[in-house]
């Protein structure tokens, strides 16, 4: 039998559409000044690229530290709260369901209800890429804004360097992790149930 929850508030909802904006430009942007150079642009001309993707960074800083006080100040930061004990079965069990279970029609074992929004991979890739990964993409982003800041050599090597090597590879982990989420999204009741979900508010459990 199935549940409607109400999950996702409207400034949630709003946040993550406004992210799923914001990222796409900073993706195309990024490749483009990546893959080519300023005579010769990819997607975007070079010199565009790289004022929409400050730009974009910019707004994108603003829309995360929005996101922490809302985790802050209501109880959507619950869902982020790690539980240790009993953890490494947890993840197993979810992960199994993801490469085998849900292919032979098996029941989720943490399954959407009332009280938990994320089953444990989830729980635990959010919490890595929303806590770890890009408080340190945006320190480097902000960082090659303002280079006369960044230490001049490290360890042999110039520190603008490494920190633009570094925010290329925290770059691509996001779009590897974006990639994921997109696919598993489509592992609900139906492939675009956890997508409506995310535009009314509601989500199925079953």
């Amino acid at each position: 039998m199935s549940k409607n929850f109400y999950h996702y508030p409207v400034w949630v909802r709003l946040w993550h559409v406004m992210n799923a904006i914001l990222c796409l430009f900073l993706i195309v942007t990024g490749f483009s000044m990546l893959y080519s150079n300023p005579d010769n642009g990819l997607v975007v001309g070079f010199k565009r690229a790289v004022s929409i993707h400050n730009v974009s960074g910019i707004l994108l800083t603003v829309s995360y530290t929005l996101f922490l006080f809302g985790n802050l100040f209501t109880s959507n930061g619950r869902h982020y709260l790690l539980a240790m004990k009993g953890a490494g079965k947890r993840l197993w069990q979810q992960g199994y369901y993801y490469v085998y279970g849900y292919f032979k029609g098996q029941k989720a074992p943490y399954p959407v209800d009332g009280e938990h929004k994320f089953n444990p991979l989830q729980q635990v890739s959010y919490v890595g890429v929303m806590y770890l990964i890009l408080p340190m993409l945006f320190v480097t982003g902000w960082a090659m804004m303002f280079p006369e800041f960044i230490l001049k050599k490290f360890l042999r090597f110039s520190g603008i360097f490494l920190t633009d090597q570094f925010h290329v590879i925290l770059g691509f982990l996001v779009v590897i992790f974006l990639f994921i989420h997109l696919y598993v999204s489509t592992m609900g009741k139906s492939p675009l149930s956890n997508f409506r979900s995310i535009i009314t508010g509601w989500q199925e459990s079953h």
